[in-house]
């Protein structure tokens, strides 16, 4: 399976250059690819001031246009997230589209995060489960997620071959994510592909270094700090290879506490 990691650069109050800009990348990597996964929130970044104007929705003219691309290309699609309205409220939102151009899930990111008061301008998701997207059994998450390993081990326990996350994740907390996307693949014996993007907020750049890990804690491609698509193999059939053998998710207890009355 080939999948490409659109490692774009995003730009702040530039929400019609951003998406022209996404759109041709995509385009440009769904031709030579089996998936292609963009970075979180890459049409807006984080200039949150017009969020509500510049939200789409599922059925909008842009999610039309990249599950056009998705058929076109015959390129199953996790086009990174972006604001979504939907049911009074803002999402941010993690669609999944087949290579037949059709929407099979839409994640909301279910951790906000709470230094940025992400509260303020997005609803947390709700949903926690696996789907399938053309024969691979997926899981998504979205940056903050990635520091909540209980998370990743429910989308592991529930057969999850493949967990994507697109981030918008800081240079100066770059080592972080280093470990806490390799620690997430090894500890589930899973492909992660955690897919960044570069540039700056207010000034303080983005660390870039997507990348795909394999199940047991190899790098098998990663990018550097500067735009770029990532291109990679990987044999899904390892996830399977590896949980023959040392597998901590068959060996997993769950204890749950009653609270001190």
């Amino acid at each position: 399976m080939k999948i490409a990691l659109v490692q774009m650069e995003i730009k702040e109050k530039n929400c019609a250059g951003n998406t022209a800009h996404g759109l041709q990348l995509l385009e440009e990597a769904a031709q030579q690819s089996d998936l292609v996964i963009l970075p979180e929130i890459w049409t807006t970044g984080y200039s949150l001031g017009h969020l509500r104007e510049e939200a789409v929705t599922l059925d909008s003219p842009l999610m039309r246009r990249i599950c056009d691309i998705a058929g076109k290309y015959q390129c199953s699609l996790l086009p990174g997230s972006l604001p979504v309205f939907k049911d009074g409220a803002v999402y941010n939102m993690l669609p999944a589209i087949n290579k037949k151009g059709e929407i099979v899930n839409a994640y909301g990111k279910a951790h906000l995060f709470g230094m940025f008061e992400e509260e303020k301008f997005f609803a947390p998701g709700a949903s926690f489960d696996v789907f399938d997207l053309d024969g691979v059994c997926c899981g998504s998450t979205i940056c903050y997620d990635l520091r909540f390993p209980e998370f990743y081990r429910y989308l592991a326990l529930q057969g999850a071959q493949l967990i994507v996350c697109p981030a918008e994740w800081p240079s100066r907390r770059g080592d972080g994510f280093d470990l806490l996307s390799r620690a997430r693949a090894f500890e589930n014996h899973v492909f992660v592909a955690a897919v960044n993007c570069v540039g700056t907020f207010k000034g303080n750049p983005f660390y870039g270094h997507s990348r795909i890990i394999d199940p047991l804690n190899g790098i098998i491609a990663e990018g550097g700090e500067t735009e770029e698509v990532i291109y990679a193999e990987i044999d899904l059939t390892r996830v399977e290879k590896v949980r023959k053998n040392l597998n901590a998710l068959q060996d997993t207890r769950f204890i749950i506490r009653k609270p001190e009355q």
